[in-house]
């Protein structure tokens, strides 16, 4: 996936099946968007069949990563920041890859090593809309299902993050 270009969107309920389009808006695969309870998301190729699949395993914040077998292929995790965001993916066997993005900036850049650009992706709709992302690959080091389950699984922990911040607040 070198040099690719793809968008994916998710459902309003954060539910159900979505394309996957390539820069010619070919559909290249799907994503299934477990349930509207849970954050667990598979990669599905144009057959309808598993490639990967990434979740929150029970009472845990890390945001995991399996292949089409179920083996664990890395995982996600936030690291705190007061005035940016940031994540870091260890992706097992390979390299430990740091995800960043300004305050309020929808873009996010993920590098390798902290200097070398792999991919970046940014949120294009969400207003009255359901969550939309595009995603720039500059690399093959991580396969366009890994990158794919890092932008859901960056999505899931803010919402995550959001949803016990909200919780929080209003028990004050």
């Amino acid at each position: 996936m070198k040099n690719e270009t793809l968008y994916f969107n998710e459902n309003f309920f954060s539910t159900g099946i979505t394309d996957i389009y390539n820069e010619a808006k070919e559909n290249v695969g799907k994503l299934d968007l477990k349930s509207m309870f849970s954050s667990g998301v598979d990669v599905l190729d144009l057959q309808g069949n598993i490639i990967a699949s990434g979740k929150f395993p029970f009472l845990s914040s890390k945001w995991k990563i399996s292949n089409q077998s179920g083996q664990e292929i890395g995982s996600l995790r936030g690291r705190f920041s007061l005035f940016s965001k940031k994540y870091e993916f260890d992706a097992y066997g390979k390299n430990t890859f740091y995800i960043k993005s300004g305050g309020f900036s929808k873009l996010y850049e993920v590098f390798k090593d902290e200097t070398t650009l792999v991919c970046k992706f940014e949120k294009i709709s969400d207003f009255f809309s359901s969550p939309a992302f595009r995603l720039e690959s500059f690399t093959s080091e991580l396969s366009p299902e890994e990158l794919i389950l890092i932008v859901m699984g960056v999505h899931a922990i803010q919402r995550r993050n959001n949803s016990g911040t909200n919780s929080a607040s209003a028990t004050m």
